[in-house]
């Protein structure tokens, strides 16, 4: 899909050319919209939110394994557009309404999150929302990370996050406000996340008492620097 400009001019060719499929969200601050091309029956994943579109409009530049691709990334002052890669498949979520995980099932989609955030660290991405919501398992048994909405880059210079983001439970005690993200923010949510496959629970009320209970602990210790230092680091561990 070729990049295009202007928010308003990008509406009118995919109210012309695609259909929708299904409102997946629909909130004042967001709208999720899976379309499909009217004539190529392809289907795409159409964002529009307001806040911070950095990720997105770097991502565009990356194929990064285990991320959908982004097609386009527009913006109207705080308001974003954003086209997709539709990913087909079911999340981490879904899976955990019918049974928890066992180990080996944790340490191969871990592992290969691991693979994922160890190249979104490289070009400076913090993805800062792990969750089994925003994981996805595709038809094909992919491993794909997904919602990039609270995402930011990571500024060496800079103290701390100038917006609060993430979801409770899963953001690491520097997301509000006592430091700046880092790749070891993401490390603490891959360890609340590898619990709840595990267990159904966060780790503070339930913590799994299986061989990944160490590698769980270290990941989300509340000092950044007790955590594992890298994805890297954490995949071997796995």
């Amino acid at each position: 899909m070729k990049r295009v400009s202007g928010l308003k001019w990008l509406e009118s060719v995919l109210e012309e050319e695609y259909q929708v499929v299904k409102i997946l969200k629909q909130t004042e601050m967001e709208e999720v919209v899976h379309l499909r091309h009217k004539k190529l029956k392809r289907d795409i994943l159409k964002k529009e939110f307001t806040g911070n579109d950095e990720a997105y409009r770097l991502l565009m530049r990356y194929e990064i394994p285990g991320v959908p691709r982004i097609y386009d990334a527009v913006s109207d002052g705080d308001r974003h557009l954003v086209l997709e890669e539709w990913v087909d498949g079911i999340s981490v979520s879904e899976i955990l309404e019918q049974k928890t995980y066992q180990e080996a099932g944790v340490r191969k989609i871990a592992g290969l999150l691991c693979d994922t955030l160890s190249a979104l660290h490289s070009i400076r991405i913090i993805h800062r929302d792990i969750k089994p919501e925003n994981v996805m398992i595709t038809n094909r048994g992919e491993v794909k990370l997904v919602d990039f909405d609270a995402a930011r880059i990571h500024k060496p210079c800079q103290g701390r996050d100038t917006v609060v983001m993430g979801t409770v439970g899963y953001a690491a005690p520097e997301q509000f406000g006592f430091g700046q993200s880092d790749r070891r923010t993401d490390i603490y949510a891959m360890g609340v996340l590898m619990n709840v496959m595990l267990t159904g629970e966060h780790p503070s009320a339930n913590l799994y008492r299986g061989r990944l209970s160490k590698v769980i602990e270290t990941c989300t210790q509340t000092d950044p620097r007790r955590r594992y230092s890298s994805a890297g680091e954490l995949r071997k561990k796995l």
